[in-house]
């Protein structure tokens, strides 16, 4: 549920939740106002983004999270498979699978695209209140 605050004169906070809401490499996806937004906790930091895949415009922000995958080169420098890696987390639109980076929002392959942040802030009361 969220609460309207008024924050600048051209957006305002809406209270999404308790930081406890949100667990690493979890997410809220709230409305506020006009808006759908999901915030994300990545390496004990939030970020948030518009629910809005860039491709189609798909609801990005309840698709899958999962970590980066990696191409792995044997020590002939030849490709040697792929791996996981847990430290770039990312998540795949549930329509067509587009994937971003849940730490800049960049699509995995072309970074000219990307999902539209939203600012967010975490009090220090525990707060979470992103701004739109």
């Amino acid at each position: 549920m969220s609460e309207s605050a008024t924050s600048a004169p051209d957006k305002q906070a809406w209270r999404v939740g308790a930081s406890a809401d949100i667990p690493e490499h979890g997410r809220l996806v709230v409305d506020a106002g006009d808006k759908t937004v999901g915030v994300f906790r990545v390496d004990g930091r939030l970020v948030a983004y518009e629910n809005r895949c860039a491709h189609m415009g798909g609801p990005i922000c309840q698709g899958l999270i999962v970590p980066a995958v990696r191409e792995k080169l044997n020590e002939a420098g030849q490709l040697g498979g792929s791996e996981f890696d847990e430290s770039d987390m990312h998540i795949a639109c549930p329509w067509h699978g587009y994937e971003y980076s849940l730490k800049t929002g960049r699509h995995a392959g072309k970074k000219s695209i990307g999902l539209r942040p939203v600012p967010v802030e975490e009090t220090a009361d525990g707060d979470v209140y992103i701004h739109v």
